[in-house]
Formats: C-alpha cells, structure tokens, sequence
C-alpha cells in the first residue's frame, strides 16, 4: 500500500471518527440538557441513547482499521496480532446491527400505517450482518495468508539450513 493511500486513508478514517465523536457530543447534550422535549411522536431519549451507542460501535471500527492500515505499512499485517483487530471489527459491526435492529423496534409502533418502512429496515439490518460475515470471511483469507506466510518462513530455514 502506497503512502498517498495509506495518508488517504487515514485522514478519511480522522474525519469521520471527528464526525462520530460530533453527533455523540450533540446526543449527549441533548440528553443532558433535555432543549428538545418529546412531542410523544417518537421516543427521542431510546434512539439517542442507541444512537450514542452506535457511534462507540463505528468509533471501535474505526480504531481498528487505523491500526490494521499502520500494520500493512510496516508489512506486518499478516501475523497473529492483526487478527485481534479484525475480530474486534467483526463484533462492532455485529453490535451495529443489533442497535439497528433495536432502532427498527423502537421505530415500529410508529409505523403501523406503513408496515413496510420496518420490514425495509429489517432488510438494512440483514445487511449490515452480511457485512460481518463479509469481514468474517475475509479473516479466514488471512489465517490461510498467515499460515502460508509461516509455512514459507519454514521452508526458508530448512533451505539456508541446506546451503
């Protein structure tokens, strides 16, 4: 990975976690403060409080990639310790999809006219699992990449050994 990339890369993952720990701050102040009263059309202080819980999720993620992106620079990536991360990003994304589906319930009652709005949100939730099994799938690439790496580095030593 090219260090424009890698540069590119990081400042999109700093900008966006700059963006998640905003609209945790503008949650949290609203909690707080209680300015914006419920008008009783939706529970306002649930979302808030998943939403605030979301952003913890993305902000894990974000973390992660961070150090995953630092790992294939140095060149590092396919070992045992990038797995730590790639675990840990595959449960936020699991944890967002359950806040999502918690959303979809809190969001259902008031949608009774319009029952599809929940199933379409239940559809978004779906996806956002497919997304763990995405990442789930791709860290099984990288057990077989570490495990070729190691097996390499074996046959390496027994050809040095032999010359």
């Amino acid at each position: 990975m090219g260090k424009l990339a890698v540069r590119a890369l990081r400042a999109v993952l700093a900008v966006v976690f700059a963006g998640t720990v905003f609209v945790q701050a503008s949650m949290a102040w609203a909690l707080i403060s209680g300015n914006d009263p419920e008008d009783g059309s939706l529970p306002l202080t649930p979302l808030r409080v998943i939403v605030l819980l979301g952003m913890v999720s993305a902000q894990v993620v974000l973390v992660c990639v961070w150090r995953l992106v630092t790992m294939v620079r140095r060149g590092t990536v396919f070992s045992h310790a990038a797995f730590r991360y790639v675990d840990v990003v595959t449960g936020a994304i699991v944890a967002a999809s359950l806040l999502w589906f918690a959303v979809t319930a809190v969001n259902a009652p008031g949608q009774r006219d319009d029952p599809g709005v929940t199933l379409i949100m239940g559809g978004i939730g779906l996806a956002i699992l497919a997304v763990a099994l995405i990442v789930f799938v791709l860290r099984t690439l990288l057990a077989q990449a570490v495990a070729r790496d190691v097996e390499a580095a074996q046959l390496q030593a027994e050809l040095d050994e032999v010359i």
